[in-house]
């Protein structure tokens, strides 16, 4: 289980580009998932610890405002599993049920 997950979600691939990078580079976060959501909406999903969530959550709004428009954003202080779960799945892509990526 992570401790914590932020999210940013833009209405634009380079401002949510510029926060992903923003956001791993000002603080010890690791980026779980970029997701095209549709209509250029764009969400980045990234996990540390909270300080460092909460700070490059912070840091990814400020930069990623002046490129696009914010939809939305959040800081999830220590997810349930069933949440991670959720994460895990998406990233997988489904090679659990005996799929291959390759």
């Amino acid at each position: 289980m992570k401790q914590a997950l932020g999210f940013i979600e833009t209405r634009s691939l380079v401002a949510a580009v510029q926060a992903a990078d923003t956001m791993v580079k000002s603080a010890d976060v690791k980026i779980m998932d970029f997701n095209y959501v549709g209509s250029g909406i764009i969400a980045v999903i990234v996990a540390g610890e909270v300080a460092a969530v909460k700070a490059a959550v912070d840091n990814g709004i400020a930069v990623a405002q002046h490129l696009g428009e914010i939809i939305s954003t959040n800081v999830i202080a220590r997810p349930h599993d069933e949440v991670d779960k959720l994460l895990e799945e998406e990233i997988d892509g489904g090679e659990e049920n005996g799929e291959s990526t390759n």
